[in-house]
């Protein structure tokens, strides 16, 4: 039997919330400002129980912030440290957005649903951000939302793609064998 299927359900949840978290440094590298928070949100609800699913998008978006102030220079101005804490709650509102579709059905319909809510409560929230804040609603044009929306629908299309290949594995099956026995 392999490593992974002999992992208890902790195990199990604490070894994809750090796959979770590396993606989020290589994505907070290649995309700085744009990590696919709504993405990560539903895949989040998808996996997780209520607990985990909360402590994994924190440990997203905390490795985000890390990364930004750490290696990319983020400014440490009260404007972007507000900013950063509201990116936390906004993503925590995606997550809540996400399990609530998800809590309905989990289809193949569903889980699309959940992700482009997902993404339209956190363009929302940022949005209503923005206006709080004074920015104002100049970023918002169709090019630049449309490539927040491309980076997360191909983040999330490259979970979604990962998940099958997993869920069609032996892994999957040494898994599932592994955690019968132990119940048994």
């Amino acid at each position: 039997m392999n490593a992974y299927a002999n992992l208890t359900h902790g195990g199990r949840t604490a070894a994809l919330v750090a796959l979770m978290v590396a993606a989020s440094v290589a994505l907070t590298l290649g995309f700085a400002c744009a990590l696919p928070l709504a993405a990560f949100a539903t895949m989040a609800a998808m996996l997780f129980g209520p607990a985990a699913a909360i402590g994994s998008i924190l440990a997203v978006w905390l490795a985000n912030q890390i990364i930004g102030f750490a290696l990319l220079s983020y400014p440490t101005d009260a404007s972007t440290l507000t900013w950063g804490a509201g990116l936390g709650l906004i993503a925590l509102l995606s997550l809540a957005a996400a399990a609530a579709v998800l809590a309905r059905d989990r289809g193949t319909l569903a889980i699309a649903a959940s992700f482009v809510t997902a993404f339209v409560i956190y363009e929302g929230a940022v949005a209503v951000g923005c206006l709080i804040s004074g920015i104002g609603l100049a970023h918002f044009t169709l090019p630049i939302v449309t490539r927040i929306f491309v980076i997360n629908a191909a983040t999330f299309g490259g979970f979604l793609a990962l998940r099958a290949l997993a869920l069609r594995s032996p892994l999957a099956h040494e898994s599932a064998k592994a955690s019968a026995l132990r119940h048994a």
